[in-house]
């Protein structure tokens, strides 16, 4: 048996009991790898997600473009990445919103981070 992961304040790590919890959402999220699958959930996200079996949490994570509650609901950042391009958002995006910050505000740390 493996040690706990430590615990890193603000962050919720992609584990063995992360990966169980949210494999219907990255199970779906990987689905978007196709153009046709990514119309479908556009055309009826509700359907689409009930297709995937999603959890409650998940499907409201997913109705609210929530990263933060789609990770803490078990979601992959990588698939939901692929999710995110589905609304033309990029992993700026979502690390802007996963710091609290606007876009721009994260760049700028992002820039300051390289020049140091």
């Amino acid at each position: 048996m493996t040690a706990p992961l430590p615990k890193i304040p603000g962050t919720t790590p992609f584990d063995g009991v992360q990966a169980q919890k949210g494999y219907a959402l990255n199970k779906m999220c990987y689905s978007f790898n196709s153009a046709e699958n990514r119309e479908a959930f556009k055309a009826d996200e509700e359907a689409y997600m009930r297709k995937y079996g999603l959890s409650e949490p998940q499907a409201a994570a997913i109705r609210a473009r929530n990263v933060l509650q789609l990770i803490a609901a078990g979601g992959n950042a990588y698939y939901l990445a692929k999710f995110a391009g589905i609304f033309g958002l990029d992993m700026q995006d979502i690390g802007a919103q996963q710091t609290g910050m606007s876009k721009e505000e994260f760049r700028a740390k992002l820039r300051a981070a390289a020049h140091q």
